[in-house]
């Protein structure tokens, strides 16, 4: 059973079917060869119960949220803002990159939607300024993978559904990680940039009057933060009612700046609706598959396998982070997720780890899946902003940075209460 459900994983997705359909044809085979009994005929039970979840609406309004924030203009002047305060690090720019990256994190959800967001805004400074692409370049799409990790986050939301494991929690166990990563990426920028300052361009200074003029710049995304995620935080509101109030006010965010148009309101739906479908149905998906996995006996299987190996628990789970890593080329970040999800999570607590720190790491293992190729789906956001030079130069660039999430994976397993410390204590 478990070389078919790997096998069949990976040939299906070889194939360039959609992961969602993927996840349900490996329900019907698994069903269909291995289960004594029809499982199947649960299917409209069990399809209805895993979406008729008022977690789940929670990700339609973060996926809006960050739609109004991308189409109103607001990184633009954050990213102004941020440039003033770091830009005078060795590395100039590609620290305003990273911690634009950071905060826009902090609202977007979207990894995708980030580095978009901030390529924008920072490849026609880094062109004009002469800056190196590749470290340039790197530095915004392995930024943009703080939109997974840095609450909230749409694939917190998905794991904590499937895991059934506390949706504020882990935005709480996300946090400290997130922006660890992203001073990480700031120190790595500092180190190649000090030994060879060719690669960050001319250092730029600001007057002390225009970086305190920029902070009101930053209100809006600051504001925003506070009041979502600290509301989720503090108990007043559920993830989707604050996703819902975060809506309003990137409306009204976008009003006060005069950026709403009939365009702006249709194309923001429309990444919406797109962006849901496609998330919902491979959610589905993996719930009707988890529940056959189950069943068939297949988690127990590979439970009783590895136990059979003899390895100890750290073994185990340096095994199963090779696996990732792997898998990570080939594999979009959520479809490695929620495929992975029903049947590593059993094992992980079968060895006795915590399933909530467990979901850390494992967004950290899957953000590298968005800056590795050939599937790094930042990677070819940026570049096709960028509009230039070869593809080579953006994976290139990411290398240092992907060597940081490996650090950070390391710290992680080192010590666990860099993610717990928050969810323990509060």
């Amino acid at each position: 059973m478990i070389l078919f459900t790997s096998g069949g994983l990976l040939a299906l997705l070889a194939l360039s079917i959609p992961v969602g359909i993927v996840l349900f044809l490996l329900a019907f085979g698994i069903d269909f060869f291995f289960s004594p009994f029809p499982l199947m005929r649960g299917l409209g039970q069990i399809v209805w119960s895993s979406s008729n979840s008022a977690t789940l609406i929670a990700i339609p309004f973060f996926v809006l949220l960050g739609e109004l924030l991308v189409r109103s203009g607001v990184a633009k002047r954050t990213y102004s803002a941020l440039e003033a305060w770091v830009s005078w690090l060795p590395g100039g720019l590609i620290h305003a990159n990273i911690a634009t990256a950071t905060l826009f994190s902090a609202t977007s959800g979207s990894s995708v939607a980030t580095a978009a967001t901030v390529a924008s805004v920072a490849t026609p400074q880094a062109d004009k300024l002469g800056y190196d692409p590749k470290l340039f370049s790197g530095a915004i799409a392995a930024g943009g993978t703080l939109g997974i990790m840095i609450p909230p986050s749409i694939n917190l939301i998905v794991y904590g559904f499937l895991t059934e494991t506390s949706i504020p929690q882990l935005f709480l166990a996300g946090l400290v990680p997130g922006l660890l990563l992203a001073l990480l990426f700031m120190v790595v920028t500092v180190i190649f940039c000090a030994v060879k300052p060719s690669l960050g361009g001319p250092g730029i200074s600001a007057t002390w009057e225009r970086r305190i003029k920029g902070l009101v710049d930053l209100i809006p995304l600051l504001g925003l933060f506070a009041i979502v995620v600290g509301s989720i935080y503090a108990g007043w509101a559920t993830p989707t009612e604050a996703a819902a109030v975060g809506v309003a006010m990137a409306f009204a965010i976008a009003g006060v700046q005069r950026a709403i148009t009939r365009q702006m309101i249709v194309e923001s739906l429309k990444g919406t609706v797109r962006t849901t479908a496609m998330i919902m149905l491979v959610v589905i998906g993996a719930y009707v598959l988890n529940f056959v996995l189950t069943a068939a006996g297949v988690s127990r299987a590979l439970q009783d396998f590895l136990q059979g190996l003899g390895w100890g628990p750290l073994a185990t789970l340096l095994v199963i982070i090779m696996i990732y890593i792997v898998l990570g080329f080939f594999i979009e970040t959520l479809s490695l997720m929620v495929a992975t999800i029903p049947i590593v999570v059993p094992v992980i607590e079968q060895l006795g780890y915590d399933k909530l720190w467990f979901g850390i790491l494992m967004i950290i293992l899957v953000e590298m899946a968005l800056i590795t190729p050939p599937v790094g789906l930042n990677l070819y956001v940026v570049q096709g902003v960028r509009r230039s030079g070869p593809f080579t130069d953006v994976m290139i660039g990411v290398i240092p940075y992907a060597l940081a999430m490996l650090a950070m994976v390391g710290f992680l397993i080192l010590f666990p209460q860099i993610a717990l410390f928050l969810p323990t204590n509060l």
